[in-house]
């Protein structure tokens, strides 16, 4: 049962890694977005093609509040509610079951 346990605490660490990652990445773009960018800057491109899936569908919802968009912030409280949550109890089940 050993090997099941350190799969999951194997697979509660990947998921730590990528949710904190993603949530870097979000952090840069919600910084880039500020100065204005050059739209065709592939470094622009790669995070607004890697986040505004995720934004876009809060953006919807939420909408603006007084010129300030908060869809950046609520999906980083999901991702810490994820880390917190999820990713905890994955490791935690882990090593129950070694």
């Amino acid at each position: 049962m050993f090997i099941i346990g350190n799969l999951f605490i194997a697979v509660g660490n990947v998921i730590d890694i990528l949710l904190t990652i993603y949530m870097w990445v979000i952090i840069i773009a919600a910084l880039v977005s500020w100065v204005n960018p050059d739209p065709y800057n592939p470094i622009v491109r790669f995070l607004y093609g890697v986040t505004d899936p995720v934004l876009r569908p809060i953006r919807r919802r939420v909408g603006v509040f007084g010129g300030i968009d908060i869809s950046p912030m609520i999906v980083i409280l999901i991702i810490l509610f994820l880390k917190y949550f999820l990713v905890k109890s994955l490791i935690d089940l882990g090593y129950r079951i070694r």
